[in-house]
């Protein structure tokens, strides 16, 4: 994986080519970069997008941030790597904090920014975002370790429908995937806590580029009630919402947040 120093920090990347206009996809919370590899970016490549994710900041092999970091250093670094690859203006995807990071991207940057997709994302942290962030700082903080298996089903529970959660094919595996993958709370630390932002809708009514924003039908972390009110708030946004999925849903189900994100940017 290419290191980019950016906005002070190394950030890890990785641009698949492609010769249309740059997208460049952000994950969430503890999620790496590769996370978009299996479904988002060979759907966007067939498209004939230049793909670019990366790893945010807090995640390996990114640069440590002993005094910690915000989110404007977030959208920060992303601007930083867009401008290190010549990639601007470009198309933005985010997925919950990298929603959060784009939106916030979008009003700091525009110039970088042709449009965005924004999935699983909001204006303002309710009370129970707040509540479950504090409990991840909490445990994170703690020491403790949560075995495995115990932290794959807890995430299946969280991230997952119904629909897949009653499939005992796919959740056998799922929960293989997420005992092997889930993030320990500890060394994701700096990034706990950045969901819980304040009342934002003000703001992002200055956003002017079209927005797309996707909710996830049965999305237990960011409701799609939220979704909507940023919706709502961007004056250039749509709104979409993919049924029989839950805050994993570009995962889950992949060939409709595809075909929808497709769409709207553009082949």
């Amino acid at each position: 994986m290419p290191i980019a120093r950016a906005n002070g920090t190394d950030l890890g990347y990785d641009d698949y080519g492609g010769p249309g206009e740059p997208v460049v996809l952000i994950a969430g919370t503890g999620a790496p970069g590769r996370v978009w590899r299996t479904h988002q970016v060979p759907a966007l490549r067939a498209a004939g997008h230049r793909v670019i994710t990366l790893d945010n900041r807090g995640i390996p092999p990114t640069g440590p941030s002993p005094a910690g970091f915000t989110l404007d250093d977030m959208a920060a670094d992303v601007a930083a790597l867009i401008e290190h690859l010549g990639a601007g203006p470009c198309r933005v995807v985010g997925h919950s904090l990298g929603g959060l990071i784009a939106q916030e991207l979008l009003l700091a940057r525009p110039e970088l920014v042709t449009r965005a997709v924004l999935m699983a994302s909001c204006g303002r942290a309710d009370a129970l975002i707040t509540a479950m962030s504090a409990a991840d700082i909490e445990l994170a903080d703690s020491g403790v370790k949560i075995p495995p298996a115990v932290s794959a089903y807890r995430q299946a529970l969280q991230n997952l429908s119904p629909r897949t959660l009653n499939d005992e094919d796919k959740l056998r595996d799922w929960l293989g995937i997420l005992e092997l993958s889930g993030p320990d709370p500890s060394t994701i630390r700096a990034q706990l806590g950045l969901e819980v932002i304040p009342n934002r809708l003000p703001y992002y009514r200055r956003i002017t580029h079209p927005c797309l924003v996707i909710a996830f039908q049965d999305d237990l972390v960011v409701r799609p009630h939220l979704s909507r009110e940023l919706a709502a708030a961007i004056p250039a946004a749509a709104y979409t919402e993919i049924p029989g999925c839950g805050h994993y849903g570009y995962l889950e189900r992949p060939d409709a947040v595809n075909e929808a994100v497709i769409g709207f940017l553009g082949g």
